[in-house]
């Protein structure tokens, strides 16, 4: 486990020097192009961060970057509390917002649906509400209407089209 876990700080030392150095050379890149070597210096650089025998990030590490954050701590966490505070009133100010506008929504699409509905529910008569099965009340004793997408013809069979009762027809004559 100990193995381990020091294979992990070497990488975790390793990254956070290799990003203090991407973010250098964004900057190093637009004055030190013209510097001869510039590219072959950047990458025997890496390649020094990255040597098990030179070890260069944790020394960088060790030297620069360790005592630097270790005495800004104090700081640092005060940030992050302030960072974590904020975030969780954003977070509490934009939620009411956004229950605010979709109960808005909501409201808006209800009104202006207001009339279909009421129009969809006076279609309705208290016979056919009472005819609806499992509301305790007795099953209509009549074939049931027609629905919608429903069309029978007599005795509740369903219609066919001409063509079709015809081929019906004389293929059981045949």
């Amino acid at each position: 486990v100990d193995h381990l876990q020091a294979g992990g700080v070497k990488w975790m030392m390793y990254w956070i020097i290799f990003a203090l150095f991407t973010t250098a050379e964004t900057f190093t890149d637009i004055f030190l192009c013209w510097f001869p070597f510039y590219y072959e210096l950047k990458i025997a650089f890496v390649a020094w961060l990255l040597s098990p025998y030179t070890k260069g990030s944790s020394l960088l590490y060790r030297k620069f970057v360790h005592p630097t954050l270790s005495s800004k701590e104090k700081e640092i966490d005060d940030c992050l509390v302030q960072a974590k505070d904020r975030s969780y009133d954003a977070l509490v100010h934009f939620g009411k917002r956004g229950l605010n506008v979709a109960a808005t929504a909501a409201v808006m699409a209800a009104s202006k649906g207001q009339g279909a509905l009421s129009e969809r529910l006076r279609s309705f008569s208290m016979q056919d509400l009472s005819t609806i099965r499992g509301d305790g009340a007795p099953a209509p004793s009549g074939p049931p209407p027609p629905g919608p997408g429903r069309a029978s013809g007599k005795h509740g069979q369903p219609k066919m089209s001409r063509s079709a009762s015809e081929s019906a027809g004389s293929s059981g004559t045949a």
